[in-house]
């Protein structure tokens, strides 16, 4: 394979913020009257804010308008924020800035596709956006995975083929936006549900550039 950029997602991949989205939706959940569980943020995994809250107030069997939806997405992406702001560079996950930095030396492109509209902010709390050539958030894609449209415009961004990329991805709708957009893929987690990936380790420590050219 002739790999000319890696395209990153970040919850779970480069840093562990999937927490506090779980501690900020169960907030929202219990204020709405129902228990949102762990079992239920599995189903959140990947998807943007907007389809996060309807699934979870289809979990609660609650029914309201948009206005009402806008205003809950709002109350769960300000608790989340407030959590975001206390993040440093050593919450990055182990291997996560030595594989970028292995990535860059040999001359590959770095692309960011993530579904969070706050990855920006969590880049430089983590200080390494530098390592970052493209970043495509929640904030530019009108779709949301598994639809491949974040990591083409990753691509796009770098200047390259979806052929010549590879993503790095822990949720299966990522695997599968991915793989839609004719792209090769590492998952970072669990091999039982991961299956799809090209190629599942246990986290970017476990990698090295030399192994994603033996990827098939």
């Amino acid at each position: 394979m002739n790999i000319k950029g890696c395209i990153f997602d970040l919850d779970g991949v480069i840093v562990d913020t999937a927490k506090y989205h779980y501690i900020a939706w169960c907030k929202i959940a219990m204020d709405l009257g129902f228990e949102f569980t762990r079992l239920d943020n599995e189903r959140l995994k990947g998807v943007s804010r907007m389809q996060s809250l309807n699934i979870l107030l289809d979990i609660g069997g609650i029914e309201t308008d948009e206005k009402t939806k806008e205003k809950l997405a709002k109350e769960k992406n300000d608790l989340y924020k407030t959590y975001v702001e206390k993040l440093t560079p050593e919450d990055i996950l182990p291997g996560a800035k030595e594989f970028l930095i292995q990535v860059r030396e040999n001359n590959i492109g770095i692309a960011l596709g993530s579904a969070s509209k706050n990855a920006t902010t969590i880049l430089e709390k983590l200080d390494i956006i530098n390592l970052f050539d493209v970043i495509i958030d929640g904030n530019l894609v009108q779709k949301a995975k598994p639809d491949p449209e974040i990591f083409l415009r990753g691509a796009s961004g770098l200047n390259i083929l979806p052929e010549n990329s590879i993503v790095f991805e822990d949720a299966e709708a990522g695997i599968e936006a991915a793989l839609s957009a004719g792209m090769k893929c590492v998952g970072i987690g669990d091999p039982q549900q991961l299956f799809k990936a090209h190629l599942v380790v246990s986290g970017l420590d476990k990698l090295s550039v030399g192994l994603l050219y033996n990827i098939n």
